[in-house]
């Protein structure tokens, strides 16, 4: 999908950008491309979709060849910065500007663009995991909302539960298991976690898969999202990657409540794995200028607290997070949902992480749908990491 009025004329600039096809991804840089053209009318902006999956698979150096503008994930900046592909955004935008961003992040969401001293993408959307839910389907079950992982267990067995299962989706949740039994993934060299912890956090995450309905492990959380906002069975998920696009009157039929994750041992609540979404400028931009310019536009407090959160997206800048009238009109999202983000795990960025995802989240996948020796699964994972270390594809490609 793309967005264009008419081809520009000549001796106007045009720039091209690419994100991804949700209401939350795409139509906030839409609006947000129109104003900036309105105040510049010498720059026009269009912008081009590709599936969520996509968005983290597609090579983003092949994006940068056609694309002036890249929404892209932050593990993948410790390629980009060895590839080259990227601007370093700090040697093109105010020091000031880029301190106000560093000290307004919510969470780890502006540092996680960062590295080797230098700023690849602007976090214009925040997300991590959160739970969500029905309050009318939890008071018909006369049910309430899980505190802790044994309450959640309880909830899933009688078939009120849904979470996203995809592979990708799936390795989040091992590393949020994994932080939550208190071990941090990646810390030890060349090693993903140690065998105990990790078959104890293979264990917990596949008890609660299999004590919900299998149609999970094809479900995203896009999908996930919409069956607890329109479906009438499933009343809560403990953790997907938040869209405040569902807790707004309008756009779900049944609004949802959100909140934070459930206690695994009755203490600290679980730590889920920052996502969101950052905008670069390719450095073959012939405009790029121009594409900094709308990046420093977009990402401001301004317009993320209003045209970028009116036109359904889900601000970066934690000033919109704070915001009582952007929270009046979410059902109270960003507010309820700000600690979880704040404690988020943030993933790794150096160049080899986005080959160990990639060829992790299936094997992962392949386990919680048919089963394996927990320890067998851990031993692969520690072996695949050494070897993407080692001999990283982004390097070889």
């Amino acid at each position: 999908m793309t967005f264009t009025s008419k081809a520009p004329p000549r001796g106007i600039t045009q720039l091209r950008g690419i994100t991804w096809n949700h209401t939350r991804g795409y139509l906030p840089l839409v609006a947000t491309a129109q104003r900036f053209s309105e105040l510049h009318p010498e720059v026009s902006i269009s912008w081009q979709t590709r599936s969520l999956q996509a968005f983290a698979d597609q090579p983003l150096a092949e994006l940068a060849r056609s694309f002036d503008l890249l929404v892209i994930d932050h593990p993948s900046v410790g390629y980009a910065a060895e590839a080259g592909f990227l601007l370093p955004l700090d040697s093109h935008l105010p020091a000031e500007f880029l301190a106000d961003l560093s000290q307004h992040s919510v969470g780890g969401s502006h540092a996680s663009y960062a590295w080797q001293e230098h700023q690849w993408a602007l976090a214009i959307d925040a997300a991590a995991p959160v739970s969500g839910w029905r309050e009318d389907l939890l008071a018909e079950a006369d049910c309430a909302v899980p505190q802790t992982w044994e309450e959640l267990l309880e909830l899933a067995r009688r078939g009120l539960v849904a979470v996203p299962g995809l592979a990708i989706d799936s390795l989040m949740n091992l590393y949020m298991l994994c932080t939550a039994l208190g071990e941090e993934p990646f810390v030890r060299p060349r090693e993903f976690v140690s065998e105990d912890a990790g078959i104890q956090a293979l264990c917990l995450l596949r008890s609660l898969i299999s004590a919900c309905h299998s149609d999970c492990l094809a479900r995203n959380p896009i999908a996930t999202w919409e069956e607890l906002a329109l479906g009438e069975s499933i009343a809560y998920c403990p953790f997907a990657y938040g869209y405040s696009n569902y807790s707004r009157p309008g756009y779900a039929s049944h609004p949802l409540r959100v909140g934070g994750l459930v206690n695994l041992d009755n203490s600290v609540p679980l730590r889920s794995t920052l996502g969101g979404a950052g905008l670069a400028v390719s450095r073959f931009s012939e405009h790029y200028e121009a594409a900094v310019e709308y990046a420093q536009f977009i990402s401001s407090s301004a317009c993320q607290s209003t045209l970028y959160f009116d036109a359904g997206g889900q601000p970066g800048h934690r000033d919109a997070w704070l915001n009582e009238e952007v929270n009046r009109r979410s059902n109270r999202f960003f507010a309820a949902t700000l600690p979880t983000l704040d404690a988020a795990y943030v993933r790794p960025r150096f160049n080899g992480y986005l080959d160990f995802q990639d060829a992790a989240a299936p094997l992962l996948h392949d386990y919680l749908r048919t089963g394996r020796a927990e320890r067998d699964v851990i031993r692969s994972l520690n072996a695949l990491l050494s070897r993407c270390m080692t001999h990283p594809k982004a390097v070889n490609d």
